[in-house]
């Protein structure tokens, strides 16, 4: 399963040079995250509701050109690996029109129960989304 959706830069999205600040990518990647998760059924707000938070616990971020003020940006989402603690996404930002890829990143996420403490593995939960979206 795939998570696709497109995203106009605004001028708050921008630095002082014109082009996208970083931390504005950072956001869009979360976005597409969540998007995958909603997809495949798990809101934020029902996994919050059986205990399972998805902190982010590395972020491999490669920038590889600049998109600027009113492009129109892909974000395309994928898991890309699951392990028995932790699931990776592989994730690309790419100019909509052109298909220029802005960004690509690789973001791992751990379950912790709300109270912030770490599962010892993953939740079926999780395991079940890992499933669906494979």
């Amino acid at each position: 399963m795939k998570h696709e959706f497109k995203q106009k830069v605004f001028y708050s999205d921008t630095d002082a040079y014109g082009v996208v600040w970083h931390g504005s990518y950072l956001r869009w990647l979360e976005m597409g995250r969540i998007g995958l998760c909603e997809d495949a059924g798990y809101s934020l707000s029902k996994l919050y509701e059986n205990d399972i938070t998805l902190p982010v616990v590395e972020l491999n971020v490669r920038y590889k050109s600049q998109a600027k003020l009113e492009d129109e940006l892909l974000i395309v989402t994928e898991l890309f690996e699951t392990s028995r603690l932790s699931m990776t996404f592989e994730q690309k930002i790419l100019n909509a029109q052109t298909m220029k890829i802005n960004i690509e990143a690789k973001v791992k996420v751990v379950a912790t129960h709300n109270d912030g403490i770490l599962y010892r593995n993953l939740p079926q939960g999780m395991l079940d989304f890992a499933e669906k979206v494979k």
